[in-house]
């Protein structure tokens, strides 16, 4: 018997234009597990919540909540699954306390425990000076924490977030971080669904990476990580991004380099440490490189690696574009 939560079990999803969004995904969440998805814009990560509470339909495979079938009964599926979605909740017309409250209620809340989460989630998150403000006249980074508290504000027993933190602050990101922390600690499980690698190495205990609708890795981040305890990551930054695709052929002899604009990343081996450094700084006083730098592998290099070096895509456009 599993004691997970949610299982997604050989999951596919086609759609009618021949796009595979999901091809054969596999994956279990515990209660009190905050568990990652990771990748690129377009690589299905939205397209799977969406199956989960039903808004789309699987071409095959099964997804169950507590055991129990979520894509024949879906109505099952949105009573136990508190969703923010990656659209911007529609807040026009009310303030955050009056849009957190009223969901509050909606999922079943006594009027006192509505006001009383309410206020905990204004103050916990630091919205309080804009509780009682239009919708209309919020910042997107307040919208985004507002919808994040309607999401919370009476959770299921399975939460999911998809990009909770687009547009907002570093600050209130921390702030929104304790909370999903939070959420796991009272036994939900709660899913995330990002594409910012670093948020996903601090937030998650368990990670799956995406790429074209795949899982291509799944572990902790340590797990992830561990084939390189050995190895460095040395980042070099060409003074012209036109010139690092060359910056890193001349690189080539040390390891393979992954170049993304003007970065140059190459996982190094600690007892290579000496010569990548001598050829470093060989390469910034010729003035092509304008600094470099060394550190351990990161979650980050080993995501590049599997899916491709595209750093720093907007976020907040994942895979809305195969959804519509």
């Amino acid at each position: 018997m599993t004691t997970a939560v949610l299982q997604v079990d050989d999951l596919v999803k086609d759609y009618r234009s021949g796009v595979r969004a999901n091809d054969g995904i596999s994956l279990e969440v515990e209660a009190g597990e905050v568990f990652g998805m990771l990748g690129h814009n377009g690589a299905g990560k939205t397209t799977l919540l969406n199956q989960v509470v039903g808004i789309a339909k699987p071409t095959s495979g099964s997804i169950r909540i507590q055991g129990k079938d979520a894509v024949a009964d879906p109505s099952m599926a949105r009573r136990i699954c508190s969703m923010q979605p990656q659209a911007q909740a529609p807040l026009s017309g009310v303030t955050p306390s009056e849009s957190i409250e009223l969901m509050a209620r909606i999922r079943g809340a006594s009027r006192d425990r509505a006001k009383q989460r309410t206020a905990e989630l204004i103050d916990a998150l630091d919205i309080g000076v804009w509780a009682r403000t239009k919708g209309e006249r919020l910042s997107g980074g307040v919208q985004r924490l507002t919808a994040f508290a309607m999401a919370v504000a009476e959770p299921g027993r399975l939460v999911m977030l998809d990009e909770p933190t687009n547009d907002v602050d570093p600050v209130r990101r921390r702030m929104l971080w304790e909370q999903v922390r939070a959420l796991a600690s009272v036994g939900c499980a709660v899913v995330l669904v990002t594409h910012n690698v670093i948020e996903a190495e601090r937030a998650v205990d368990q990670l799956v990476i995406l790429d074209e609708g795949r899982v291509v890795a799944h572990g902790t981040p340590s797990q992830l990580r561990g084939d390189h305890a050995g190895q460095l990551r040395m980042e070099v930054v060409a003074v012209r991004p036109e010139d690092a695709r060359a910056i890193a052929d001349r690189a080539s002899g040390i390891q393979a380099p992954v170049v993304a604009g003007r970065r140059i990343m190459v996982p190094i081996h600690v007892d290579a440490a000496a010569e990548a450094l001598t050829w470093a700084q060989g390469e910034q006083r010729a003035g092509t490189i304008d600094e470099f730098s060394f550190n351990p592998v990161s979650l980050e290099d080993i995501y590049i690696r599997l899916v491709g070096g595209q750093i720093g895509a907007e976020e907040g456009a994942d895979d809305a574009t195969l959804d519509a």
